[in-house]
């Protein structure tokens, strides 16, 4: 009987890992499956210096551009990664993680391609103390965030919006196994300002003009806090920032989240918030320029000045049956530009999906899935743009491959 409740609790560990993703770190859990090296040539892991993956997604999706208006049909390559990672004994790690369907060519800040994602080696002091350097996700708190692009059917727009995969350093402190605290200080950008946002381009602060001016350290700086109790029932991740986006502009970020983990039930409920002296976001900036409030071209201004974002986030996933999962997932994001009345507190939108999933070969992480994503912007009659809602439809998989 021991044998019995073991296996199957087990089975059900490995079903939530791979049901929620997690992506901290080195990858989060895996599940315990075999390679195809393993299945194929019979061979006996010995070690884990070395683990090769390939994550890929793909859908057949039904979907409409504006309040159901005229509805289009197509096959979508959704996810395309390989990606590689291990441990060299103790102390050394080292992660890479590409994209098979982004651009190859190396940015002008920090030299790397945007396809990719994750290339990055780590050191290990001793069981409380590690660092690692080289282009990393920035560690910013909340689950969605943290979660496995893969298994993501549909981003908050603060999150679609960020940029976050930059060149830097992270340092941390666990003082026990349950608790860990970081810094993080990576670039701003993964390009120069110029090529970002243009030379001479100026943005609006209230009615005052502002042209854009590299700053000599673009920097952001992370602080975190991560940890669980109740035996990891529950988690938290804690985060802090600030960014230096221009010369005398700086935005400032607060991203956090706490989960609740059940054997056959999971939770999260994520705020982010984020206070940018220069639209680094871009989605009002974007607006505005569609509403013919900003310059798209030329010396007017292209961005705003002093923009703030709230994003409130909750996921569920319950693993009702063997073998299968209900995810549900719920969205309330708002935009506004305090300093230009017109503009203020003029977004508000709304994200609404559920998916059913399920696994069918339990030695693989791999599900088949019918979705339905819905989305609702409304805007404020000042800024004369039109509210509007979309909805898709998918149908497809998620497969994330061991290969070694």
């Amino acid at each position: 009987m021991k044998k019995i409740l073991t296996a199957t609790l087990m089975a059900t560990m490995a079903l939530t890992a791979y049901a929620q993703g997690h992506n901290r770190g080195m990858g989060g859990p895996d599940g315990d499956y075999k390679s195809l090296a393993q299945r194929v040539f019979k061979l006996e892991k010995k070690t884990d210096a070395i683990n090769i993956y390939f994550n890929y997604a793909s859908s057949f999706q039904a979907a409409d551009n504006v309040n159901g208006d005229k509805w289009g049909t197509s096959f979508k390559n959704k996810q395309a990664r390989i990606e590689i990672k291990g441990d060299i004994g103790k102390h050394i790690s080292y992660r890479f993680r590409h994209r098979l369907n982004k651009a190859n060519n190396a940015q002008s800040e920090d030299n790397f391609a945007k396809a990719t994602d994750i290339l990055m080696v780590g050191y290990q002091f001793n069981d409380h103390f590690g660092i690692q350097g080289g282009k990393m996700c920035q560690n910013w708190g909340g689950f969605e965030f943290d979660e496995n692009p893969m298994y993501i059917y549909q981003y908050s727009d603060f999150v679609d919006y960020m940029d976050n995969f930059m060149a830097g350093v992270n340092v941390s402190y666990k003082p026990c196994p349950s608790q860990e605290i970081a810094l993080n200080v990576t670039n701003a950008y993964n390009n120069k300002l110029k090529d970002e946002y243009g030379v001479g381009t100026q943005s609006l602060s209230g009615k005052n003009l502002r042209t854009i001016e590299a700053a000599n350290n673009p920097l952001t700086y992370i602080l975190l806090w991560q940890g669980n109790v109740a035996k990891g029932r529950l988690e938290y991740r804690l985060s802090a920032g600030l960014q230096t986006l221009a010369e005398h502009e700086y935005g400032r970020k607060i991203m956090t989240g706490v989960k609740l983990n059940l054997p056959n039930y999971q939770l999260y409920f994520d705020y982010m918030g984020s206070w940018e002296g220069l639209d680094r976001l871009g989605i009002a900036s974007e607006d505005a320029r569609a509403a013919g409030f900003l310059a798209t071209e030329g010396n007017a201004a292209s961005y705003f000045n002093d923009v703030h974002y709230n994003s409130f986030v909750a996921k569920m996933n319950w693993q009702f049956a063997r073998q299968w999962n209900l995810m549900v997932k719920g969205m309330y994001e708002t935009v506004s530009v305090p300093s230009v009345e017109q503009w203020k507190d003029y977004r508000k939108s709304y994200a609404y999906m559920a998916s059913m999933e399920y696994y069918p070969v339990k030695s693989e992480d791999f599900r088949v899935f019918l979705a339905y994503v819905g989305r609702h912007y409304n805007f404020k009659k000042t800024v004369g743009l039109d509210s509007y809602s979309t909805n898709r439809i998918e149908l497809g998989f998620m497969y994330r491959l061991k290969i070694l």
